[in-house]
């Protein structure tokens, strides 16, 4: 089984929103070089557009290029948006509703097949509002979609997929009664309203938003002049990966747009632009409910962040080389856009504080100047350090150079600054070793995410990993332990239930299951590691033990 590494990242969810009033957006040199920062020293990006309105008209501010060559980004070059496409369903939602064809109450099994089973609990049908505002129970993704390419993990799941896992799923809660972001629940919204019009969705798109606000660039299909503004994605070490495609779960993320285009969707729902859809964008944000983390709601396809009289709108998404960020003040009359051709979080915190200055930017790391260090102090610091209970840093050396080998992890290789001090190169963090009276390290410190964590050398052989014996576990005992559980500043962990399966999902990571060892003990088998939850009086979960 392939085996995944845990390190700190920032992924903006539940964000705050600072202050009162808002000053005006940035000048552009202040934004191109923040850009500038983020892809020339940080390297968190091949190209960013920004593109920035309020009534004083927009403006493009662009960095970077297609695919690390010399043709740059601008506000015309195309980016997959991902999830930000549940903005475009909902408005299709919230149109549809104005027309009166559908009501937010409508059981979505109105709108399939009659043969389609579609799940229900104690009585309580799944609604579009549920499905709009990720309620619905649902799961994240369907636990039948198992993709013959990671690389493009949507395209080969089809409608008849999607139908038998409906039929075959047994919801964890009521509908309504709770929030868990679910791009199953955004495609099949998307996909019942395209039967519901008779159409496809991307023709759906184009008759209802994107053909009457003239947003020539939102589509799914590539023309030949499309094709060639389509700015290759990245991964997060820059090498170039293939675009996605989602065929049966396009509403939750299948749309490819421009920043002069995406400025067009924000100038009509500022009321900059009259459209005859702004009766549809003010449906959108009346209607919310709670998410469960202080400070922010789902309204349809919007995530509203509040902090005193203080609002922000906003939603972001992501596929296999992209990030993608759109945000808007309504009260100040001020949007942002951010769209970036590299899978990396660092896009959220530029458009948020693009808005607002007190939120703050990924501090840029500390420029590093390799040493050189005789292979004989390189000796001192071979050995294993315990960071914590089963998690080992083995410390290796090859010829002239050092390397870390967490547990479960790959080699890396550390460099040194100075001859106790070393740092990282495929992420921002440093080792610091401690030596003993006879210059021989007793122990080390981890730098990393803004935490020292310290590990003291061990002697002897590695053991052999403790040997997990997994049980079964009612469901109605996992339901305790779903939730979003915050280890350290920017770090959370959201644990979620599909069935009788539980999963874990660190901040910026992927899914990974948990497999239970005891009433509230677990362990991971995709990386060495446990988790322990730790219930008040009720039962409930209000903490864990990783």
């Amino acid at each position: 089984m392939k085996r995944s590494r845990f390190v700190f990242g920032l992924l903006l969810i539940a964000c705050s929103v600072r202050g009162a009033e808002q000053a005006v957006l940035p000048p552009n040199d202040e934004v191109g070089a923040i850009l500038a920062n983020r892809i020339d020293v940080q390297h968190q990006g091949v190209g960013i557009v920004v593109g920035l309105i309020d009534r004083d008209g927009r403006r493009i501010v662009a960095h970077g290029t297609f695919d690390n060559d010399t043709r740059p980004v601008n506000g015309d070059t195309l980016f997959e948006i991902g999830s930000a496409t549940k903005v475009f369903t909902c408005l299709l939602l919230a149109d549809a509703l104005k027309r009166g064809e559908v009501s937010l109450d409508d059981p979505v099994a109105k709108y399939l097949p009659n043969s389609v089973k579609v799940p229900e609990r104690d009585g309580r049908k799944i609604t579009l509002l549920d499905l709009a505002t990720h309620t619905s129970g649902l799961p994240r993704l369907p636990l039948n979609m198992k993709p013959a390419n990671a690389s493009n993990p949507y395209a080969e799941y089809t409608v008849q997929q999607m139908y038998g896992f409906l039929a075959s799923y047994t919801l964890p809660r009521d509908p309504g009664a709770m929030y868990e972001y679910s791009n199953l629940g955004g495609g099949l919204l998307g996909h019942v309203l395209a039967l519901r019009a008779g159409t496809d969705y991307e023709t759906l798109v184009r008759k209802r938003i994107t053909g009457p606000l003239s947003m020539n660039s939102t589509v799914i299909t590539l023309d030949d002049d499309l094709k060639q503004r389509l700015a290759p994605g990245h991964d997060n070490q820059q090498q170039r990966v293939p675009n996605w495609d989602l065929p049966a779960l396009a509403g939750a993320g299948a749309l490819r747009s421009t920043a002069n285009d995406l400025l067009t969707l924000l100038s009509a729902n500022l009321g900059i632009t009259r459209t005859e859809l702004a009766p549809a964008m003010t449906l959108m944000l009346e209607t919310r409910r709670p998410t469960g983390m202080t400070g922010l709601e789902i309204a349809l396809g919007w995530h509203v962040s509040t902090s005193g009289e203080r609002q922000i709108v906003w939603h972001n998404g992501g596929t296999g080389g992209y990030r993608s960020f759109i945000a808007f003040d309504p009260k100040q009359r001020t949007g942002v856009v951010v769209l970036s051709n590299m899978s990396t979080d660092a896009v959220d915190d530029i458009g948020r504080h693009l808005l607002d200055p007190s939120f703050p930017l990924i501090a840029p790391p500390k420029e590093r100047k390799e040493t050189q260090l005789a292979p004989e102090v390189l000796d001192r610091y071979v050995g294993r350090y315990e960071l914590a209970p089963h998690f080992i840093l083995t410390v290796t050396r090859e010829g002239g150079r050092l390397f870390t080998q967490a547990t479960g992890q790959g080699k890396v290789e550390v460099f040194p600054e100075s001859e106790r001090d070393f740092f990282l190169k495929v992420t921002n963090a440093q080792i610091t070793f401690n030596l003993d009276a006879s210059g021989r390290a007793a122990g080390l410190v981890l730098h990393q995410a803004g935490r020292d964590i310290s590990g003291k050398r061990i002697e002897g052989e590695a053991p052999p990993p403790k040997r997990h014996q997994e049980i079964a576990i009612d469901p109605a005992v996992l339901d305790r332990y779903v939730g979003r559980y915050q280890l350290a500043p920017n770090f959370i962990i959201a644990i979620s239930r599909e069935g009788d399966h539980l999963f874990l999902q660190a901040t910026g990571q992927g899914k990974n299951e948990m497999f239970a060892e005891g009433p509230a003990e677990f362990f991971l088998e995709s990386v060495d590691a446990q988790v322990t939850f730790v219930p008040d009086g009720t039962g409930r979960a209000t903490r864990l033990i990783l």
